[in-house]
């Protein structure tokens, strides 16, 4: 489903701010224009919850990551992150596994790092686990998939963002959306910066998107000539 009007891919995005230099004032910002765009969420860092949740007032779900932008934490403390933020008003949690465990093929580790998370994030507030798919092999890619469909969470994601093997591609999100069968969600994230790049990740399963570029690209699909970003976050 590519052909899609601007209020329809709204629909998809995280509208995402997570550079560490970000403001207050930037984060109101992002707020604000998410709920003009009609964007499903904002998604900021966890420091930011509470501000967001007060600016969103109810008129847009407010995201956060967990055990960013590594993965490399103790799985209590993720917990513990993740409880926070839902405490301070997050409708969805982003965790990043411990990518060392899944290159070392110790999946049941990854499984378990997500099932303690997840135990910190209760019932109708979403968990999304990103698996950095960009650092994985295709079969890396299937068990994470199955390990995070396992634990219990409810979407699985590309990448911070953050890493420099790169972002998401429309190979590793076909791939994560076969695996998951439609039983979980699939964002993709990471180098999302045009409307070429968003149509790819759709067609081939994605059905929430990460990206700091949303007005940008919502521009150009209503046929606005616009200059790409040139950063994720």
């Amino acid at each position: 489903m590519t052909d899609l009007t601007p209020a329809q891919l709204a629909a998809y995005i995280d509208h995402t701010l997570l550079k560490p230099e970000a403001t207050d004032d930037e984060v109101i910002a992002l707020v604000e224009e998410g709920v003009a765009l009609g964007c499903f969420s904002v998604c900021v860092s966890p420091t930011f919850v509470s501000l967001a949740r007060q600016a969103a007032a109810g008129r847009i779900k407010v995201a956060t990551v967990c055990g960013f932008p590594s993965g490399k934490h103790v799985s209590a403390i993720k917990a513990a992150e993740a409880a926070q933020s839902i405490a301070d008003g997050a409708d969805e949690v982003d965790m990043v596994i411990d990518l060392g465990a899944a290159k070392m093929a110790r999946f049941d580790l990854v499984q378990l790092d997500i099932a303690t998370v997840r135990a910190a994030v209760p019932a109708g507030k979403i968990l999304k686990v990103i698996i950095e798919s960009a650092a994985l092999t295709d079969d890396e890619i299937v068990a994470c998939c199955v390990a995070a469909e396992a634990a219990g969470a409810d979407f699985v994601k590309t990448s911070t963002g953050f890493h420099p093997a790169g972002g998401s591609s429309p190979h590793a999100v076909a791939l994560m959306a076969k695996t998951v069968g439609g039983r979980l969600g699939v964002k993709a994230s990471g180098g999302l910066r045009t409307l070429a790049d968003v149509r790819a990740v759709i067609a081939a399963g994605a059905t929430r998107l990460g990206m700091s570029a949303a007005p940008a690209v919502l521009r150009e699909l209503a046929g606005e000539e616009v200059d790409a970003p040139t950063s994720d976050y």
